[in-house]
């Protein structure tokens, strides 16, 4: 086996001599470059993951957030004659919630998929028929509803600020 030595010049102003160096000290100068670009490495490989590394959108916890206090609202609309959806802020929040989920990695395809899937409806429907029922909110009660609505539209929740009061 034949060993090269590579000559670097010093850019030291002061001295001229070169320095030659061994092959075990070029192995160390490799290390010593190959620790310094081992992070940049991984940054681009956590940041070059494909999207289905992401957790399945319907257990991402701020998406479903967002969607079980929509349904909350269009719940406490739905039971209480003295207060009404606002449409318009509505479909401001699922494109902003849209773009969050773009921005995460999801695709237009599995943000679409996840928002007309029947079961996830009714998913999304049934928590906010828990959420209402833990706070007296049954069928029939119009005017427990009406009071937690009227409640969150004085607090301006995200829940209030979906709905409009009547009265």
């Amino acid at each position: 086996m034949t060993r090269y030595a590579i000559t670097v010049q010093s850019h030291h102003s002061c001295d001229g001599i070169s320095r030659t160096q061994t092959p075990i000290s070029l192995a160390w100068n490799a290390k010593e470059a190959l620790m310094k670009l081992a992070p940049l490495c991984l940054i681009a490989l956590m940041a070059a993951s494909p999207a289905d590394a992401l957790e399945p959108i319907n257990n991402e916890a701020h998406i479903n957030n967002i969607l079980l206090q929509g349904f909350i609202g269009d719940a406490i609309a739905d039971n209480c004659p003295t207060i009404e959806p606002r449409r318009i802020r509505a479909l401001g929040e699922l494109n902003k919630l849209r773009v969050y989920a773009l921005d995460k990695g999801y695709t237009t395809a599995q943000v679409r998929a996840f928002v007309t899937d029947d079961t996830e409806k009714a998913r999304g429907k049934a928590e906010a028929a828990a959420w209402l029922a833990e706070r007296g909110a049954v069928p029939g009660k119009e005017d427990v509803y009406c009071q937690i609505g009227e409640a969150e539209i004085a607090s301006q929740s995200l829940i209030g600020t979906l709905l409009r009061s009547t009265k």
